[in-house]
Order: C-alpha cells, then structure tokens, then sequence
C-alpha cells in the first residue's frame, strides 16, 4: 500500500463514480433530448422519474453509510486514545465535531496527543488538523 498523506487521502469507488454516475447522466440527457425533439410528456416524466430515484438512492446510501462511519471513527479514536494515554477519550468528544475527530485519525501515536490539546485549545478545522500532520498514519482498513 502507498504511503498515506494529505494529496492520496481521499477515495473513489470506481463503479459507483465512474460508471453508475456517467450511465444514470447519459441516461437521463437521453431523455432530456428525446423529451424536448420529440415533444413528449413520456419521455420527461421518465426523465424525471430516473432523477428523483437516483438522488433518492445516493441520499439514503449517504445517510446510513456516514452514520456508520461517523460511529465507526468515534470507537475508534476511544479505542486508540485509551491505549495510548489509559484515558478516556469521551471527555475530549463534546469539544470535537466528528470532522475534526476524523481528521485527528491520520495522525501517528506519537502527534496524537499534542495535535489533539492543540485542536481544541485553537479550534483547528479538519483541514488545518490535516495539514498539521507530520508523520501520516495509514488508513489500512480502508475498502
């Protein structure tokens, strides 16, 4: 696996964004194009009904899987704080969104800590959090 870092850190599944995606707006310029020749309430309410079903699909595949992964990293950053220092994490989580809690995630044990007292103490985004990171730490569990 390459070596994690704040450039290689996002993801894409390919046949969710380079093929559902591309056939779901082919098929719906299709329809576009055949509803606006053609003159046909058909070919636009098909249009129209192939539109509100994928966003209804990516909305709901949205909504669960980042509420499962929200839970997932809050267990995980209890887990790995709690190993690393024999404290509880839980008090640090009402001063932390979940993205900053996220972010805090790719940093290596030994900056854990330190980038953790600093996030709170000068409220970094999740984006400073990342950028504040020396030593990245692999996200290996990733699909």
């Amino acid at each position: 696996m390459k070596t994690q870092n704040y450039k290689n850190h996002v993801q894409y599944y390919p046949p969710h964004h380079f093929v559902f995606y591309p056939v779901v707006l082919f098929l719906m310029g299709v329809g576009l194009y055949m509803s606006i020749t053609e003159h046909s309430f058909l070919w636009g309410f098909v249009t129209t009904q192939v539109a509100v079903i994928t966003w209804l699909a990516f909305m709901l595949r949205q909504h669960y899987a980042l509420g499962n992964q929200d839970r997932i990293v809050r267990l995980e950053m209890r887990l790995r704080y709690y190993m690393l220092t024999h404290e509880s994490f839980e008090s640090f989580e009402s001063q932390l969104s979940i993205q900053q809690i996220a972010a805090l995630r790719f940093a290596s044990d030994e900056e854990l800590v330190p980038l953790l007292k600093r996030a709170i103490r000068e409220n970094l985004s999740p984006d400073q959090i990342k950028r504040s990171i020396q030593n990245w730490q692999a996200d290996e569990m990733r699909l």
